[in-house]
């Protein structure tokens, strides 16, 4: 008759079952792959099967048992891990929103919001569109292909083990906050200096024409020269999204 002790199991199960954890929580905050209209049945799934195709490029890990006293410890640490590469992942999709807001403010159509049920907030017409080109760009250009290679390279930087506490701390999320405006500001500055120049026309003509109606014909002038400016600007975003995805395993692969 085959036996198994305990050991055996754990040695069999642990080095499966803490990276499933890690990608798990990446699946739970990262865009795209949390979408609601993905399963939770289908998530488990496929954080189960990265994982386990993983073990073969994981490095050399500590043998954590489940019943050991550091396993909570270590199972805090791969969700705050998992977690945190997401949130970076929507940080992004922050930025190029935050562009879209700007873009909106300069057109005039920051009136007309919409709610989100992401944020649990209102969002411009065309902050809401940056952000689902954006979603669309991400699949294209392979972003949660990337994301996947962050959390599997980031056992790299912060092994099994670790302390949660040490982890959280180590890792650079504040640098981030300073990307959602760089950026953001970066994406919308074509747009906003098309507007300005629009409005400094308007401006002209006002002086020179006084009789001239300025504002009835400035808003549907300002958003003519919007729309057609986002038609010239919008194939431009890919590659500013590409150097914000980069960012995210420059933080948690130890670049």
């Amino acid at each position: 008759m085959i036996g198994f002790t305990e050991a055996q199991i754990m040695a069999w199960v642990t080095p499966v079952f803490w990276p499933f954890l890690r990608v798990l929580a990446l699946f739970t905050s990262a865009p795209v792959l949390s979408a609601r209209s993905i399963p939770a049945r289908t998530r488990v799934a496929l954080a189960f099967f990265i994982a386990l195709c993983a073990q073969a490029g994981l490095p050399e890990q500590p043998l954590v048992s489940l019943n050991d006293s550091k396993a909570f410890a270590v199972g805090v640490q791969q969700a705050i891990v998992g977690l945190s590469i997401g949130l970076a992942a929507r940080i992004v999709f922050t930025a190029v929103e935050m562009a879209g807001e700007l873009i909106g403010l300069q057109m005039g159509l920051n009136f007309a919001g919409f709610f989100d049920p992401a944020t649990g907030s209102q969002s411009s017409t065309v902050g809401r569109f940056f952000g689902n080109t954006t979603m669309l760009l991400f699949v294209v250009v392979n972003g949660h292909l990337l994301l996947i290679q962050t959390v599997i390279a980031s056992f790299h930087a912060f092994p099994i083990g670790a302390d949660p506490l040490h982890v959280a701390t180590s890792m650079r999320l504040h640098e981030l906050g300073a990307v959602i405006f760089s950026y953001g500001l970066h994406i919308a500055l074509p747009m906003i200096g098309i507007l300005m120049f629009v409005n400094a026309v308007l401006g002209i003509l006002s002086r020179v024409a006084p009789q001239m109606n300025a504002f009835a014909i400035g808003f549907p002038l300002t958003l003519s020269a919007g729309l057609l400016g986002l038609a010239v600007t919008l194939p431009m975003l890919e590659q500013p999204l590409i150097k914000l995805l980069n960012l995210i395993p420059d933080i948690f692969a130890g670049r």
